[in-house]
């Protein structure tokens, strides 16, 4: 069988590498820019930061913010608009992954005709997206975990169907990637916990993944690698520069690891947030243990390697993949994360439409060993 390995995304890390924007921009032939973020980054300054960076470099920007956590196709026609009326010839997506999912998506909107429900990967619209229409995109990510700044996919919930939709195409990967630790300073403790554990969801699910790519494989542990040493210290104290710029890594790592795919844990996730607006990497890290303790029978060795990388002390592999989901729920509760649905003030009445959307979900389709609908209603239970 033959695969296809391909890592393209230009990336520029670096503490105040964000100055480096307006050449980014210039690189394409840019001279109106739109940016998109959400309330919570404009509110800190730092899109007016990025316009200001922007306007030095003799780039004209507005910015959109009308997004939420969990963004609508509404908010992708909406972005459309703005960046149609100001006429710009360059998205500079500036936030997390809402932020940066609708950059793609309006890159998307505005050059391709029809309802955006047609480019559902579900329904087989990648093969509706043609690549050489996108405008280009710079992705400026002030959070670390969604990855989504080198990521091939867009994801945003249908009010048709109140269901999250993925968008995908490797031409909706961002152009560049500028990855500054200084605009992640001001992120509060509980989502640089809850980000974290998306970079580190990713990282587990990619690496357990049955798909051969030998160097997915190896990014995503470095990634869990990253996750075990600077999660914490980015958590205890938000101004470690070392810890943030060790986090941004580490949620690159993991979305250029799931080119390989994913698994039931994200499954589990969607629902959650789609029905009951919780935070993605939130609902990653309530529902992850479980999920390592039901794949573990089929990944055994890789588990063994992963609690090796968070620190389980052990000879054999099977009592490491035995103690993996323990890390795992060790280092949830020391960065101050729920210990479970329950806590989370998920209702145990929800769990069966939980369970019905997340069979739903195509990423359970990659998970190491296959799941059932009943499968997946015993894992939510086990995370509650």
């Amino acid at each position: 069988m033959t695969v296809v390995w391909n890592y393209p995304t230009r990336i520029v890390f670096g503490e105040q590498a964000a100055a480096q924007t307006p050449d980014e921009v210039k690189r394409f032939g840019g001279k109106r820019a739109l940016i998109v973020t959400d309330p919570g980054v404009s509110a800190a300054g730092i899109a007016d930061q990025i316009k200001k960076t922007l306007g030095a470099g003799q780039i004209e920007a507005e910015i959109f913010d009308d997004l939420v956590t969990n963004p609508t196709d509404a908010h992708a026609h909406a972005a459309t608009q703005a960046y149609r009326k100001v006429k710009a010839d360059v998205v500079v997506a500036v936030g997390g992954g809402s932020a940066l999912d609708i950059g793609k998506l309006v890159r998307l909107c505005a050059s391709h005709s029809g309802d955006l429900a047609e480019y559902d990967d579900a329904k087989n619209g990648s093969a509706k997206i043609d690549g050489s229409k996108l405008p280009p995109m710079i992705a400026v990510p002030t959070t670390a975990g969604t990855g989504s700044e080198v990521g091939r996919s867009a994801v945003a919930t249908m009010r048709s169907t109140g269901k999250k939709t993925i968008f995908f195409a490797p031409s909706l990967i961002p152009n560049v990637a500028i990855l500054d630790p200084m605009l992640t300073l001001s992120m509060p403790a509980h989502v640089t916990a809850a980000t974290g554990f998306d970079a580190l969801t990713h990282c587990v699910e990619a690496y357990c993944g049955n798909f051969d790519h030998p160097m997915a494989d190896a990014i995503a542990l470095a990634g869990v690698a990253l996750v075990a040493e600077h999660l914490e210290s980015a958590v205890r104290d938000g101004g470690d520069r070392v810890a943030r710029g060790g986090m941004l890594k580490a949620a690159t790592f993991g979305a250029t690891a799931f080119q390989k795919g994913l698994g039931a844990c994200h499954s589990l996730a969607h629902p959650l947030s789609a029905e009951h607006a919780m935070h993605h990497g939130l609902a990653n890290a309530l529902c992850l243990p479980a999920v390592l303790d039901f794949n573990r029978a089929v990944v055994a060795d890789k588990l063994a390697k992963i609690a090796r990388l968070l620190g389980v002390r052990g000879s054999d592999d099977e009592t490491l993949a035995f103690e993996c989901s323990g890390a795992i729920r060790a280092l949830r509760q020391k960065v101050g994360l729920p210990e479970g649905l329950s806590a989370a003030g998920i209702p145990e009445n929800a769990l069966p439409k939980l369970a019905e959307l997340a069979f739903a979900d195509g990423c359970h389709q990659e998970n190491p060993r296959p799941c059932t609908r009943e499968d997946l209603y015993k894992l939510y239970l086990a995370s509650y």
